[in-house]
């Protein structure tokens, strides 16, 4: 799992549309993190929200698949990869990336 500097960058920039997101290195990738919650990572140059039943429906819709740390492994974290048409469109990011905070606020609470 590694990230590299300029999708780093490059997704860093897009999130600036809902604030200041800082960056995490862990194991080899990059957490994302707002107002100290953690809701997005960055594995092998690939972008991962946060979900849970509220929004998992999105990602799925749009055939996208679970952060799988392991890849010969079954086990699955409550990321999902965001979709590029999604990355690249700062408004529909902004929702997407919205809802990721507020399951990680939901997460944060418990």
């Amino acid at each position: 799992m590694s990230v590299s500097k300029e999708y780093l960058t490059y997704v860093i920039d897009q999130l600036e549309c809902i604030g200041p997101v800082q960056s995490r290195r862990m194991f080899g990738g990059a957490g994302l993190y707002f107002d100290g919650l953690f809701f997005a990572l960055i594995a092998d140059d690939v972008l991962y929200f946060k979900v849970d039943d509220s929004n998992r429906p999105d990602y799925e819709a749009e055939g996208m698949e679970a952060f799988r740390p392991f890849p010969d492994k079954h086990a699955v974290m409550q990321y999902y990869e965001v979709p590029i048409d999604i990355l690249e469109n700062r408004d529909l990011l902004h929702n997407w990336a919205q809802k990721a905070l507020q399951v990680a606020e939901r997460k944060a609470d418990k």
